[in-house]
């Protein structure tokens, strides 16, 4: 059993039932996995088998499941790339898995025009969704025509233990890590989500977080196909069109970061339209302050909080009806997986004492790819370490209190200052560099960097901004600037960002 016998198993058991909607667009599961099988044959006849990583550059759109899942039936890795990227970024991930195919949409042709000629795909394995295809990439839908909708022929046995996807995180040394995720912690993912969000066939979810991140794919879209329901893809997050969409198809489920729900309510009339059905938002990757959930619950949308990384997706959960009362909490562990938060001697902490959540069980991730000690690091002793701080109170319920340190969340996504300091590096009249996360009203924390320069070197704010242009995904681009003489340090020499934090700032928000 695999992910890929999924959705093969939906087009017997729910056969003419919608699977997806797409810009209007519906398609059954029988359809859905015809096109899979499609897409997995001319998958085969390039060459891809057991192991090999296909790469797809995609807005959220029905072709990304396709692929997920003509991938899992063939037991290749699936790796999804974070659209935002800048060129070079993407080309370091191609590059470090070793992508044997890209599928990507006609709006990144340009950006993977500039670097085919330095990533490791073929001539023959460009494969482009819409616009015009060019000499050497295949037209996504042309291609499919070509092949039978009969299920592939499996060369390999493909099973829970067998690495199914490849999720890069940013990391903490200024490159990404590929976190290495298997069949079976797609499984227990969905399985703690089914629980979570109380899943029926006759659900409809809307999924309108970025299907590259594991919110929009682990947590919405894959545990709404696995229970036979509906999932409702948004191309893009339009707070009106959020309104539009739960009206329209009657939404019941939905996940959205605490910025786009904040945008929704200060950009839209919610009044004018009919919510009735919807039965649970959840939310995730920071916390959700209570004015904002206390203003959904005005108008019956009940908020649900949930705490996770891509190592291990969902880890902790906090329903509605305690987000209120705990306040400021990510929740409870969940259902498949032990979570504990630790002290430095592996002791679990007293109520109140801060300590780092620790995760053991099958949600897991198998470890980073071709990263070894950074896997050992992580993983130890059977718990893998998230390097997220909290603490817990005497009823068992989490708070976070740092993430990583320095890590900060810009609009639901993770921005590691090291990526951003790797960049100023390289610039001439920069000498050193140190970024933080400062409160902002839209995104909720945006970068702020503060650079001391060479002496006798002058810069504009406007020039340090403008050095990240095509190096840095625009989220990860610092929005303020200060110039310092020089930056405080400890005495091996290491930037202290404490005293950065103090004096330019990281308010709370909540």
């Amino acid at each position: 059993m695999n992910v890929g016998d999924w959705i093969r198993k939906r087009a017997v058991l729910s056969s003419e039932k919608t699977a997806v909607i797409f810009e209007e667009k519906e398609f059954t599961y029988r359809q859905v996995n015809e096109r899979t099988n499609q897409l997995a044959h001319a998958m085969v006849d390039r060459g891809i088998k057991k192991g090999d990583r296909v790469a797809v550059l995609f807005h959220n759109c029905h072709q990304f499941l396709e692929v997920y899942f003509a991938t899992a039936k063939l037991g290749a890795i699936f790796v999804p790339l974070n659209f935002r990227l800048a060129g070079p970024e993407l080309e370091y991930m191609l590059n470090d898995c070793r992508a044997e195919i890209l599928v990507y949409n006609s709006d990144f042709a340009d950006a993977v025009n500039s670097i085919r000629s330095t990533i490791p795909i073929k001539q023959g394995n460009f494969i482009q969704v819409g616009g015009d295809t060019s000499r050497w990439a295949l037209d996504y839908e042309g291609l499919l025509l070509q092949y039978p909708m009969s299920e592939p022929e499996i060369k390999e046995a493909v099973g829970l233990e067998d690495p199914q996807m490849i999720m890069y995180t940013s990391g903490t040394t200024g490159q990404p890590k590929g976190a290495l995720l298997s069949h079976k912690k797609t499984f227990y993912n969905t399985f703690n989500a089914d629980i979570y969000f109380d899943i029926s066939s006759t659900d409809r979810m809307l999924v309108v977080m970025p299907l590259f991140h594991s919110g929009g794919l682990n947590i919405t879209a894959v545990p709404i196909l696995y229970k036979g329901g509906t999932a409702i893809i948004q191309k893009h997050f339009d707070p009106e069109e959020v309104l539009l969409l739960i009206e329209r198809y009657k939404i019941t489920l939905m996940m959205a970061v605490p910025t786009m729900l904040n945008f929704i309510l200060k950009k839209t009339d919610m009044e004018r339209y009919d919510l009735s059905f919807l039965k649970t938002c959840m939310t995730a990757g920071e916390t959700c302050p209570l004015s904002l959930i206390k203003e959904y619950q005005k108008r019956n949308i009940p908020i649900r909080q949930v705490f996770g990384q891509t190592e291990t997706s969902i880890v902790l959960w906090l329903p509605e009806e305690d987000s209120i009362r705990k306040a400021g909490s990510v929740g409870l562990p969940v259902f498949h997986s032990d979570v504990r938060v630790v002290n430095k001697k592996g002791e679990d902490v007293v109520p109140g004492e801060i300590g780092e959540i620790i995760v053991k069980g099958p949600i897991q991730m198998i470890g980073y790819w071709n990263l070894p000690q950074e896997t050992q690091q992580t993983m130890r002793d059977g718990w893998l370490y998230t390097g997220d701080l909290s603490r817990v109170d005497d009823e068992g319920y989490v708070y976070i209190v740092d993430r990583e340190r320095d890590m900060f969340i810009s609009g639901g996504e993770n921005v590691y200052p090291a990526e951003i300091e790797k960049v100023y590096a390289a610039h001439p009249k920069i000498l050193e560099s140190a970024v933080i996360g400062v409160a902002d009203e839209e995104w909720g924390e945006v970068g702020k960097a503060i650079i001391a320069l060479k002496e006798g070197e002058t810069m504009t704010e406007k020039e340090a901004i403008d050095f990240c242009n095509s190096k840095l995904a625009k989220y990860k681009m610092p929005k303020s600037v200060v110039f310092v003489d020089e930056l405080p340090k400890t005495a091996s020499g290491k930037i202290k960002k404490g005293p950065l934090r103090e004096k330019y700032g990281r308010p709370s928000l909540n």
